[in-house]
């Protein structure tokens, strides 16, 4: 008897794949507005300074991906998991993803987006997407819409948490300040009772908690350059406000919005929020990415086979 196959789109924000493709990148994300030559140039600045024109941003979903094909037919036996990409910004695009399941054979599927907070802007604008091309196709297919408090990702951020804070070998862990952060969004998503900001809140207390941390706060980062207010305050201010008014000379960055080493993570806070902590003669360190940690494989496996039951039951 054959096991039954399951298809698992994974769903994510994208990234150009080489410096010759942010210009196109970074027009789709636009809706099609092409940058001006003043953001392009700064644009192009950002990720040549990250990775000196060499992209293991692209390579590190790819590896996600293929990491959680691998976890998720070694913890169900029973079933055949295929893992395909579905991106918002580059290819293969999300409706790109749905139509090779369907040229697949496969007629029940389940998608997951490598992003643990639920917002309308971020992860439901993924399904939105995935749910119309799907249905055009005749594609059966359910959402993991967030996965914040699952228990193993909980423990692979506390792991990282408690690693990181060994490396502030000259003050006792009391003494650092520990700023959770994530990607900024409009915010108008408050006007809608969107769950985002509060599942991220639940996420660093569910961490302190576990870890008996009591100097800590939320920091917002990477906002958009829009006219619109974006929820903050923002990281910069944040240790600027912590260091100049509270005179705070330890910090911990923990971006738990983020999954993976991306250019949010590698530019915004290993560059830019350590060249303002220099300045500021404030220690800053970061937590190490989740990228494929075997917890956090771990972690989205079981938050797909809950899901699955869920709908069986």
């Amino acid at each position: 008897m054959s096991k039954p196959r399951i298809g698992v789109l994974v769903m994510s924000y994208g990234t150009p794949a080489s410096l010759d493709q942010i210009e196109a990148y970074y027009t789709h994300i636009r809706r099609g507005n092409a940058p001006t030559s003043e953001m392009l140039l700064d644009l192009t600045r950002r990720y040549e300074a990250i990775v000196g024109g060499f992209f293991p941003l692209r390579e590190n979903t790819n590896k996600q991906v293929q990491a959680l094909e691998e976890t998720l037919n070694r913890l169900n036996p029973e079933t055949e998991f295929v893992c395909y990409q579905g991106l918002k910004h580059a290819h293969p695009m999300i409706e790109e993803g749905v139509e090779q399941m369907v040229k697949d054979g496969i007629t029940q599927a389940i998608g997951v987006v490598l992003a643990p907070h639920y917002s309308t802007m971020s992860v439901g604008s993924y399904i939105k997407r995935a749910e119309a091309t799907a249905a055009e196709k005749g594609l059966s297919i359910q959402f993991v819409e967030s996965y914040h408090l699952q228990p193993k990702l909980l423990d692979a951020l506390c792991i990282r948490v408690e690693n990181a804070l060994k490396l502030f070998t000259e003050v006792d862990r009391e003494q650092v300040r520990i700023i959770f952060t994530a990607h900024s969004l409009p915010e108008r998503i408050l006007s809608i009772g969107d769950p985002y900001p509060q599942q991220l809140l639940e996420t660093s207390q569910a961490i302190a908690d576990r870890l008996n941390l009591t100097n800590w706060q939320f920091g917002w980062q990477s906002a958009g350059r829009t006219a619109e207010p974006w929820l903050g305050p923002d990281i910069l201010s944040v240790l600027r406000t912590i260091s100049v008014d509270e005179q705070v000379k330890q910090a911990l960055v923990c971006p738990v919005g983020f999954v993976s080493d991306h250019l949010e993570v590698l530019y915004d806070l290993d560059i830019e929020a350590q060249a303002l902590a220099k300045e500021l003669g404030l220690h800053l360190e970061r937590t190490a990415a989740l990228n494929t940690d075997p917890l956090y494989m771990e972690a989205l496996s079981e938050a797909i086979a809950v899901n699955l039951e869920r709908k069986q039951a």
